[in-house]
């Protein structure tokens, strides 16, 4: 599969452009149903990009909505054949948040908040393994090991020469003073982070705790911005045992609004940067204590 290529995004684009047509054509989802001869249901499936369209179908449903033009046409069922193919992931067997890790692929920028834990993609090998152990409950030797494999894959991402994602990350300073396995792993994992955040992709701000309260309070979110689309945002809300996604525009907009408040009450990058130095100090001192 082409490196550009994301099968889950494109199932996605793909989907909201027929329910495009077919709004445009005053043709309800009931209706084009009965005249391709599916299922109410498959429609709605197709439209929220939830399965795989077959080209022969895309063909099938710009005749029931009136397009002709043939480019057009070309366009979509070329964008159903690459909506067939599978991403890397998908090696890895049936994994959580299969959904998120295609957006993250395929967006051109991302933007996060942490209150608990370092970002994924910024994590190194000790801290993530200890992240997963530490906070999953009843999973497997074997689970856990996939599930490192596939976090430490992710980070790819930022380091595609070709194509490296733009990361804005602010993190709640609990962030830095909750030991996760061990002192001598935070203090690996604050080097690290202040080490990466020197990238010029990469952004880094600490919210301290003398900021006071911040409309972060509520918890972890992360908004990506499309590749293919830029206009295109969605906002992303971990949960333990599922996953949010937010695309109305007004929910984006809200949580735009938190995330431009957050940046502009942390401290500055560089400030960051000596605030994380001074956090490390605090690890050096409890890592040689007996």
């Amino acid at each position: 599969m082409a490196a550009n290529i994301n099968p889950t995004v494109r199932r996605r684009g793909l989907g909201a452009e027929l329910r495009r047509l077919r709004q445009a054509s005053g043709l309800k989802s009931t209706e084009a149903a009965k005249r391709l001869m599916v299922s109410q249901p498959k429609i709605s499936h197709l439209e929220n990009g939830n399965r795989a369209i077959s080209p022969r179908d895309v063909r099938d449903l710009c005749a029931i909505y009136g397009v002709t033009g043939q480019q057009v046409i070309d366009s979509l069922m070329q964008m159903a054949r690459e909506s067939g193919q599978q991403g890397w992931w998908h090696a890895y067997g049936d994994i959580p948040q299969s959904v998120y890790i295609a957006l993250e692929a395929d967006a051109a920028s991302l933007h996060a908040y942490e209150s608990m834990v370092i970002p994924g993609l910024l994590q190194t090998p000790a801290y993530a393994h200890a992240v997963i152990e530490e906070t999953i409950p009843l999973l497997a030797a074997e689970q856990a090991a996939t599930r490192l494999k596939v976090r430490l894959r992710r980070q790819h991402r930022i380091y595609d020469p070709a194509r490296p994602l733009r990361l804005w990350a602010v993190l709640d300073e609990s962030v830095l003073r909750r030991v996760v396995g061990s002192p001598d792993i935070m203090r690996e994992q604050l080097e690290h982070l202040n080490s990466i955040s020197a990238e010029p992709h990469i952004t880094v701000q600490v919210h301290p705790y003398a900021a006071g309260a911040h409309p972060g309070l509520s918890g972890q979110f992360s908004i990506l911005q499309s590749a293919d689309s830029p206009a295109a945002r969605v906002v992303y809300l971990e949960r333990f045992t599922s996953d949010i996604y937010l695309e109305k525009p007004s929910e984006v907009q809200h949580y735009s609004a938190m995330y431009d408040h957050l940046q502009a009450q942390a401290l500055d990058p560089d400030s960051s940067r000596d605030f994380i130095t001074d956090a490390i100090k605090t690890y050096i001192g409890a890592a040689s204590r007996p």
